[in-house]
């Protein structure tokens, strides 16, 4: 195993804890330090990968307290709108995905600090157009998790109901998204012995950030990946328009 491959794994580890630890899914904390390490295509699959292991956790912890009618109105349109995004990946300049997923980025950072207690009034046409724009955006540039927790957020579920619902959710896009990677030819072989390890790291990232959470002021700790993550959207942004401009 080269050195690379050890920073990536050490990356993905700290992504998981710190994605549990401030209430972020690991994808969009992982996901733009995956870029350093690889073109987007390929970080994208390995991240859905490594999100998709981290679901699998939280499901089997809190897998009695699902709350299914919002499972199937939310989730439904999740996973078609996910799939389109995913089919749209491959026709779209790396460039433009990564310009894309900086100004998302951006967005969610400015609004989660400017209004922590923005959400969105609970009807079922917020419901569907919520699942729907989430799974877009995660089929497409591989992070909806803040559009979806925007909106799971409005039902004031109780924490575990929250939790296995919206990890349900998460599963069923990440199923649903990574085929389409796959079929695609996004996950080159030499990268396949990622898969058991991204899955073992993604079990104990989530177990160790819900062990020391409850030590770290949760807050500060949020604001603070939140300008981490607002300075590495500013980056995508640049890179991006020096292609595309």
């Amino acid at each position: 195993m080269q050195e690379p491959d050890i920073l990536f794994f050490i990356a993905a580890f700290f992504s998981e804890v710190i994605g549990t630890m401030a209430g972020f899914g690991s994808s969009t904390v992982f996901l733009p330090i995956a870029l350093f390490f690889f073109d987007f295509k390929t970080a994208l699959i390995l991240v859905a990968i490594f999100h998709m292991s981290g679901n699998i956790g939280r499901i089997t912890f809190f897998r009695h307290g699902l709350n299914m009618d919002l499972l199937l109105r939310f989730g439904i349109p999740s996973v078609i709108l996910t799939i389109v995004g995913a089919l749209l990946v491959g026709y779209i300049p790396q460039p433009v995905l990564k310009l894309i997923l900086g100004i998302f980025l951006l967005a969610y950072v400015i609004l989660s600090i400017s209004r922590p207690d923005m959400s969105v009034k609970a009807t079922v046409r917020n419901t569907i157009f919520g699942g729907s724009i989430s799974g877009f955006f995660a089929g497409l540039i591989g992070t909806g998790g803040a559009l979806r927790a925007s909106f799971l957020t409005t039902y004031n579920l109780e924490k575990s109901v929250y939790i296995s619902t919206a990890a349900a959710i998460s599963l069923a896009v990440d199923i649903s998204r990574i085929p389409v990677y796959l079929a695609s030819g996004y996950l080159p072989q030499e990268y396949y012995y990622y898969i058991p390890i991204l899955f073992i790291l993604a079990i104990a990232g989530s177990f160790t950030g819900k062990r020391i959470v409850s030590k770290v002021p949760q807050k500060k700790f949020r604001t603070f990946v939140l300008l981490v993550i607002g300075a590495v959207s500013l980056k995508f942004i640049y890179d991006g328009l020096q292609v595309v401009l």
